[in-house]
């Protein structure tokens, strides 16, 4: 039956286990797609151009804003990030639900412009010193970047009533059943399932 698609929209303080739940959710379910988003950061060991992130550097992406081709854009800790427009409109015309691992400030860009398609989800760590943890136990960044990653956590935790939906992540196997719950419930919404009316309207003619 046709439908509109999904944007399932994760948010979280560095550290919280976003990304890795994101990365369970795709494992999980294959007609699920990511949005990569473009980045003017270096990459971090192990990631790789066009499947983490599409890594650009500055002048590249004042270009691409300047001339309308990303939905939302953020400075977050000294570097620009962005979801490219084009495969976001042409998905959700086609019913196919996309990903999101973004920062509240890109959430708010897209729910500005395409609030009826998104269903959004803020991740929260159990305890302020288990999301210092789980930065220094990544080793991916400098003792200097951890410790403003932590100062910065309570400014992005602040925007949690702006999501629909707020998942503790104490538990990573509940925190993935709750996660994959809210999009197969996003899914079956009334208004999403575009071909209901004459599905319906054929079902009844067989009354």
């Amino acid at each position: 039956m046709a439908r509109r698609g999904v944007l399932l929209v994760l948010s979280s303080p560095s550290g919280a286990g976003k990304t890795t739940l994101a990365k369970r959710l795709l494992a999980a379910d294959p007609s699920l797609r990511v949005s990569v988003s473009v980045t003017t950061r270096q990459p971090r060991p192990g990631e790789i151009d066009g499947r983490d992130y599409h890594f650009i550097d500055a002048s590249e992406f004042e270009r691409r804003e300047r001339e309308g081709e990303l939905l939302e854009w953020a400075r977050v800790h000294g570097n620009h990030y962005a979801t490219p427009r084009e495969p976001v409109e042409r998905a959700l015309a086609a019913g196919e639900d996309m990903l999101f691992d973004i920062d509240w400030q890109g959430a708010r860009q897209i729910r500005e412009k395409l609030g009826a398609d998104i269903a959004s989800v803020f991740i929260l760590p159990p305890t302020a010193k288990a999301l210092e943890r789980r930065l220094v136990s990544r080793n991916q960044d400098s003792a200097e970047v951890v410790a403003r990653r932590v100062a910065a956590a309570a400014t992005e935790i602040a925007h949690w009533s702006e999501y629909d939906y707020v998942i503790v992540n104490s538990d990573i196997e509940a925190s993935f059943a709750s996660l994959a719950a809210i999009l197969a419930a996003e899914r079956l919404k009334r208004a999403r399932q575009t071909g209901l009316t004459p599905f319906v309207a054929g079902l009844l003619a067989d009354f």
